[in-house]
């Protein structure tokens, strides 16, 4: 469903609440892209940047029934991070992605969050593939990919000739 029918759903975990970003979620959002963090995603990005980002992960929901959430704490309510199912026009497919406030790395979050995004794409919207497009230089994306099963595509298209692209294994396990 797309258009101004779109619902965007609230995912729960036992950790996490994957819910609809809000205004209030942009300066923590913010602050991870225009981190030194964020130039293994084509940042640091100013704060133009970044709206585009956010703004563009939140539209996606109206153009293609799927984007991004905000990845909250179930018991506290803070702004955790991101994950999102996109596919921006720059990609050639569609792309699983995740980012994470600097306390939140470490801990699981980026895992129990793309998992959930990704068993719901392809159990609840059908998707038939899903990657992730991750600069070589950054390992704790490479290892959450591989943690989740994704296993390396050399041979696919992508955006930047340089990006690694991470194929995941379809599920459509709910």
């Amino acid at each position: 469903m797309t258009g101004a029918d779109v619902h965007i759903p609230s995912l729960t975990t036992e950790r996490l609440i994957l819910r609809c970003p809000v205004r209030e979620d942009f300066e923590p959002f913010a602050a991870i892209l225009a981190s030194p963090r964020a130039r293994l995603m084509g940042g640091p990005f100013d704060r133009s940047g970044a709206w585009s980002f956010f703004a563009s992960d939140l539209a996606s929901w109206h153009l293609d029934g799927y984007g991004g959430w905000s990845v909250t704490d179930r018991a506290s309510g803070h702004f955790l991070g991101q994950v999102a199912i996109a596919k921006p026009a720059r990609f050639p497919e569609t792309e699983l992605g995740w980012c994470v406030t600097e306390e939140a790395e470490g801990k699981g979050i980026a895992f129990e969050a793309a998992e959930t995004a990704r068993r719901w794409g392809f159990a609840v919207r059908g998707l038939e593939t899903l990657v992730s497009y991750i600069d070589p230089a950054n390992a704790r994306s490479i290892a959450l990919a591989e943690r989740l099963g994704a296993v390396r595509d050399d041979a696919a298209e992508r955006a930047d000739p340089d990006d690694l692209v991470y194929r995941h294994p379809v599920s459509r396990a709910a």
